[in-house]
């Protein structure tokens, strides 16, 4: 194992370490990450990217194996999520910037970290990536639509620019990164060891320059905001796996449903946030980022713990 390959598993190890530091980091010293805003999108990218390198038509296969498991999973996603979004920015009263953030962070596809937590947790692995990546691909459509729908009364959304951007930071990364690894097999294989550093990189990046931000209004709306974001997540892990239970599905699969429930892309709502909406929109999904991370770890350590029956 080279150098970057070990940084990589270690950074892979220690994520939600690096992810609370660069929150701290951008609080404390916001001018460090101020001006690299239109740094987000970007970073983004690269993170798709190399989810399109890692993906393969095994992942597909599952889906046409049994339709009927992923489409519980995405339905459920997609159900779930945005209901509980716009439940809590009513319940809470949010103020129209967190409500429409809270509710963006919702109405994006599941995670590339709840992979790991289902693979944790002795969770089917692979109907949670099938799911995670038809969440994905269908995203351009589901996202804009139901943001518009739950979001619009609180402020006028522009759907088709959602839209584009969705497919400009989500879909053409992936394809990208499937066709470069379709064609130079080899070299792609080599250069997924280093995705956990790169994808790392790019994601505490972007929480850092998101809480940079918004460092002032955290002061004071800091607490409402993660108050949401706690709920948000816990509810959608409770509602996940009642859900796919409803459905007759067993412990493994239960697992697999209620990480890819209850764990977001918040980068994705961060850069839709950033370039859509006022700033203090894309905070929720920056605290999404680095609690659900916290919380599926000890979830799928949990679930670890115990013998499936």
């Amino acid at each position: 194992m080279n150098a970057v390959e070990k940084a990589s598993a270690f950074v892979g190890k220690t994520f939600s370490v690096w992810v609370i530091l660069f929150a701290c980091f951008g609080f404390f010293a916001p001018q460090l990450f101020v001006g690299y805003r239109t740094w987000i999108a970007p970073l983004l990218g690269i993170v798709m990217f190399g989810m399109g390198l890692t993906l393969s038509t095994a992942d597909f296969r599952e889906v046409f194996r049994r339709p009927r498991d992923v489409a519980i999973g995405v339905v459920g996603h997609y159900l779930i999520m945005p209901g509980i979004a716009y439940a809590l920015a009513h319940a809470l009263r949010l103020p129209p910037d967190i409500a429409v953030g809270v509710i963006l962070v919702g109405c994006c596809p599941s995670g590339t970290a709840s992979n790991v937590m289902t693979f944790l947790s002795r969770g089917d692995v692979a109907l949670g990536v099938s799911i995670g990546s038809v969440s994905t691909l269908i995203a351009p459509f589901a996202t804009p639509a139901l943001v518009s729908l739950l979001a619009g009364e609180w402020m006028t959304i522009q759907t088709a620019a959602l839209f584009k951007d969705i497919v400009q930071v989500v879909i053409v990364p992936i394809v990208l990164g499937i066709v470069v690894k379709t064609l130079f097999r080899r070299q792609a294989e080599a250069g997924v060891k280093a995705l956990p550093l790169v994808s790392t990189v790019a994601i505490v990046l972007i929480i850092a320059i998101i809480v940079a931000l918004n460092q002032a209004k955290l002061l004071t709306n800091g607490l409402l905001i993660f108050a949401a974001v706690i709920l948000h997540n816990l509810l959608g892990f409770a509602l996940g796996y009642l859900f796919a239970r409803a459905f007759g599905m067993n412990l493994a699969k239960r697992k697999a449903v209620m990480f890819e429930t209850g764990m977001q892309n918040s980068g994705l709502g961060a850069a839709l946030a950033a370039a859509h909406f006022a700033p203090l929109a894309a905070v929720p999904s920056a605290l999404f980022s680095v609690w659900h991370n916290l919380s599926g770890s000890a979830l799928a350590t949990w679930f670890a713990s115990r013998d499936d029956k």
